[in-house]
């Protein structure tokens, strides 16, 4: 897929990521690393025993999957996704876990041509939907997610929205 942006000099191409390909290993550290430091993300480099052993442990988790983003030979986004289950609906579901557009191209539709594709592969695995959490105060990728076609989730609106919770183990 090929998506054009008149401020680059090439094309942007996006693909399912390959966890034992060396190069798209190291572009997915590369860009996770980048979201990590930034606030949103915690504002801290990425670990080094993730930068050491995630693309081995995305690899042998079943149902991972991500997406790349390549402006040329550069790597520019990155989506992490893994296929859970909705028992509502009796089927698989795909969780989008991080998204990630590095900075000079925000806001130019790369954010929805990778989530299309995370889409089209979720239909071919199955899957009822896609679900994703994203900071109350992340206005600009809460935009650009409601642009791909998601939105809060309620069941009622007299229950309001859900929150995402966690507990550390």
């Amino acid at each position: 897929m090929a998506l054009a942006t008149p401020e680059a000099d090439s094309a942007i191409t996006i693909t399912l990521a390959a966890y034992t390909d060396s190069r798209h290993a190291a572009d997915m550290l590369a860009l996770m690393d980048e979201y990590s430091r930034h606030p949103f993300g915690g504002g801290v480099p990425l670990p080094d025993r993730c930068r050491a052993e995630l693309p081995a442990k995305l690899a042998a988790f079943p149902g991972a999957f991500s997406v790349l983003a390549y402006s040329g030979d550069q790597a520019v986004g990155l989506v992490n996704c893994f296929t859970g289950f909705s028992t509502f609906a009796c089927q698989p579901l795909v969780n989008i876990h991080d998204v990630i557009v590095s900075e000079r191209l925000r806001g130019k539709g790369l954010c929805a041509e990778m989530l299309d594709l995370v889409a089209r592969e979720a239909k071919r695995r199955g899957c009822c939907k896609m679900t994703m959490e994203v900071l109350e105060k992340n206005h600009t990728a809460q935009h650009a997610y409601r642009k791909a076609g998601f939105k809060p989730y309620t069941l009622d609106e007299e229950f309001g929205q859900a929150e995402f919770w966690q507990r550390y183990l």
